[in-house]
């Protein structure tokens, strides 16, 4: 599906914030490095086992602050000690490798479209510094924040100085938007999570790109527009709309709400419409949504062992803004 154009009624934004991890690439950008760390003697095997697992309930739960906060403790915790250096010589390395695939186009082609209109384009992402500067990069945006871990001697001290997460993005797009003279309310946000609706109450013109369940209720209750990004012949998108399809058919009132997402682009990009009834938040999980729950699982788990047996060469990434 397509990202839908902006609304002709209203001008284009200022600035476009937008989230990395399930919305510029498809899962988290730090697990995504797990397997790698582990080829260049950083983490073992278990590590690698549980960054999968995590990367499975970040995708069927969503990222609630629960679970962030678990990520959060482990991979400081796990990088204590490491060489920054090393870090960042290993990320550029198999940068393309890693993250290219990942890559949703329709996030490249929203990129360049605001960059078109004159929009400033900000990055702003909960994975560390090392990983998301030279993203940055690759998917051509120039100003970005992201969580930076206090270093010691040219090794990561076990510590955060600050975490670009939750509240902490909505103060970025604050202060960014203070250095560049801009109007929060005439400024755009894209993200996926629900631990992110401060930065999208921050600004005039939110929208919701794979978002997940709580999110998803929310968007559709304040008429905001849900975008669907999906790579071709990818399970783990496969995965995501299987979970949107179970979430719609065993929340109360949910079935039959048309988005973008599941509505063959019936939503807007930031500033449009995508159909403004209001919708009731879902009801507490009664026994329909814990069965929906777990055949999700299940089937998570078998698409997470398929993805393990059927790994193909990576594809180049698409060309990215200039």
């Amino acid at each position: 599906m397509s990202d839908a154009p902006t609304s002709t009624a209203e001008p284009a934004p200022q600035a476009v914030f937008l989230d990395l991890d399930n919305t510029i690439i498809a899962g988290s950008s730090a697990l995504a490095f797990a397997s790698t760390f582990a080829r260049h003697g950083l983490v073992d095997r278990a590590t690698v086992a549980r960054g999968a697992w995590a990367q499975l309930l970040l995708v069927l739960a969503g990222a609630d602050a629960s679970t962030m906060d678990t990520l959060r403790r482990r991979m400081v915790l796990i990088c204590q000690g490491w060489e920054v250096e090393r870090v960042r010589a290993i990320v550029a390395e198999t940068l393309q490798e890693v993250i290219g695939p990942l890559v949703y186009p329709e996030a490249v082609r929203l990129i360049e479209r605001h960059r078109a209109q004159g929009a400033e384009i900000v990055l702003l992402s909960a994975s560390g510094l090392e990983v998301v500067e030279p993203i940055a990069e690759l998917i051509g945006v120039d100003r970005f924040r992201a969580t930076t871990m206090r270093t010691e001697d040219g090794r990561y001290a076990g510590d955060i100085d600050f975490y670009c997460y939750s509240e902490g993005k909505a103060q970025a797009a604050r202060e960014i938007a203070a250095e560049l003279g801009l109007d929060l309310d005439r400024c755009a946000a894209y993200t996926d999570s629900i631990t992110d609706l401060p930065l999208l109450e921050a600004v005039g013109r939110p929208a919701v790109v794979n978002p997940d369940r709580e999110l998803r209720a929310i968007a559709r209750e304040r008429g905001w527009p849900v975008l669907g990004f999906v790579r071709a012949a990818s399970r783990r998108d496969r995965l995501f709309r299987l979970r949107d399809r179970l979430a719609d058919r065993f929340t109360p009132g949910g079935a039959g709400r048309g988005t973008a997402a599941d509505g063959a682009g019936r939503g807007a990009a930031a500033g449009g419409t995508d159909g403004r009834a209001a919708v009731r938040p879902p009801a507490p999980a009664g026994r329909r949504t814990r069965i929906a729950a777990a055949t999700g699982a299940g089937l998570a788990v078998l698409a997470v062992a398929g993805m393990a047996r059927g790994r193909r060469r990576p594809r180049p990434l698409i060309r990215p803004a200039s």
